[in-house]
């Protein structure tokens, strides 16, 4: 299924540099995983020897990061000649009783140790010893590396649709390989590229419209869009809204969730939306009622959503992100469904202004330490985050063993937490990544949400024919107030 991939350039995109610049700061770092519940033990060599081909197929994964000179300009993907198949596919065992637990808390200790810069950006483990004779696997990448849809696309060179596949074919002895230079001279000639490249006419708009924004209206539409886009990232400095999530840490702790595909997919469209605003809806209306069962309501936080923008010539990441404020305050979660879906509308639309990638263009030439410290604040303008990725929907299976659950583990950031969804198999899995400074009871946020999605999926029967209620005073004020932001 190498069609199914993206495109893996030898330099990074403006966004997958920034990504990496800014996690000189530990608190942004961009590491993401996934725990993959199996009914049994894989064949450990097996599944060795498919990952040792996936890594001839893909460049990527023998690949490490060559910073560019005096860190002008993006770093380049340059073959790691000490690649080591067994360094990236390894195997361990929990002690018994082998929980979930455990498996939880081994793969949130596995995310947060920082990846060795000078080696490929990913490492795989086989985890034994589950109880019932089940075992998981943890998948662990950097974002630079590809994002989660990327991800699934990746996975697809170690995921059989029988039990008992027979191997895949072999390789030809010689596996073309993506042209690389690591001369010095090439180097500088990119690292010069880059420079240029930096958008220095609109360099200088924005400093003179930061000073005098009377200047916007002389601008073209499309200069006139960007711009403003950029002035409202930049400018967004508006703290973030939780009375209790204030703190930030380096300290983790996941949390697992799940729910059915079809009665949330009913539920979302019986309310008049779509699967991914049902979901952050459930996730707001969990926040909210957090909070005040802790004795601290809140009527307002704020979230930042990704979204794809994946197309056949992406490369390895594809998003962009969106900030919103959410309702949490207390509401029929039909009224905050309809008020999020208007949220998220205007989310999408502001985000082709203001996209990652442009943005990552202009942070380009500003100093390591500057770039930092504006990432940082921007991450206190933001409560949690949400993503939402799309898997298989049939039975899958890996050197043997089959997948029973998927759990995303998204990063952080700098928010409070990260809920991130993966759907497989008509089930909806969900990974809890939480800040345990802001959180203090990681337990009672898990209970929310699963309260939240159950609350939600009840709303499909009693709406059948797909038609929403009636908005009622409530969610009407909640648009205009949003309209008017």
């Amino acid at each position: 299924m190498q069609h199914d991939l993206p495109r893996f350039d030898n330099r990074m995109s403006d966004a997958e540099a920034l990504m990496w610049r800014v996690e000189k700061d530990p608190f942004l770092t961009s590491t993401f995983a996934n725990i993959t519940v199996l009914d049994s033990r894989p064949n450990f060599e097996a599944f060795v020897q498919r990952m040792d081909r996936a890594s001839r197929i893909i460049p990527r994964l023998r690949q490490r990061v060559q910073p560019a000179p005096a860190t002008v300009g993006a770093p380049t993907w340059v073959r790691d000649t000490e690649f080591n198949i067994r360094h990236h596919v390894r195997y361990m065992a929990l002690p018994a009783p082998g929980t979930m637990r455990q498996l939880v808390d081994l793969a949130s200790l596995i995310t947060a140790d920082a990846f060795d810069r000078a080696r490929p950006l990913w490492q795989f483990v086989i985890v034994d010893g589950l109880a019932g004779g089940k075992s998981a696997l943890i998948q662990k990448l950097h974002h630079t590396v590809t994002d989660g849809q990327g991800g699934v696309a990746l996975s697809m060179q170690f995921l059989d649709l029988e039990r008992n596949s027979p191997p895949p074919p072999p390789l030809p002895k010689e596996v073309p390989q993506a042209p690389e230079s690591n001369s010095t001279t090439d180097l500088l000639s990119s690292t010069f590229a880059d420079a240029m490249r930096a958008p220095i006419g609109a360099l200088r708009q924005v400093r003179e419209l930061l000073s005098d924004p009377t200047q916007l209206p002389g601008l073209g539409a499309q200069a006139t869009a960007t711009v403003r886009g950029l002035l409202a990232e930049l400018n967004d400095v508006d703290s973030a809204r939780s009375p209790l999530w204030t703190q930030r840490s380096i300290q983790r702790r996941c949390e697992t969730l799940r729910a059915p595909y079809r009665p949330m997919l009913e539920a979302s469209r019986a309310l008049g939306g779509k699967l991914n605003t049902a979901f952050l809806a459930a996730t707001a209306d969990a926040a909210g009622e957090y909070h005040r069962q802790l004795g601290m309501p809140v009527e307002t936080l704020r979230t930042s959503m990704a979204i794809s923008t994946r197309s056949e010539a992406s490369g390895g990441n594809a998003f962009t992100l969106a900030r919103m404020l959410v309702p949490t305050g207390p509401m029929p979660i039909a009224e905050r469904f309809a008020a999020i879906n208007e949220a998220v509308s205007q989310a999408r639309e502001q985000s082709k202004n203001a996209s990652l990638d442009t943005l990552a263009t202009m942070s380009s030439l500003l100093p390591t330490s500057v770039l930092t410290r504006i990432a940082r604040a921007q991450s206190q303008t933001v409560d949690f985050a949400t993503s939402n990725v799309r898997g298989a929907g049939i039975p899958l299976y890996i050197c043997g063993a089959l997948v029973l659950e998927n759990y995303p583990i998204g990063p952080l950031g700098g928010v409070a937490f990260n809920l991130t969804m993966l759907s497989y198999n008509h089930s909806l899995d969900m990974g809890l990544n939480i800040d345990t400074a802001a959180i203090a009871e990681p337990e009672r946020l898990q209970q929310c949400i699963q309260k939240s999605l159950h609350e939600l999926m009840d709303y499909a029967p009693k709406n059948k024919v797909g038609i929403p209620a009636p908005p009622n005073p409530r969610v009407t004020r909640w648009l205009k107030k949003l309209r008017l932001r």
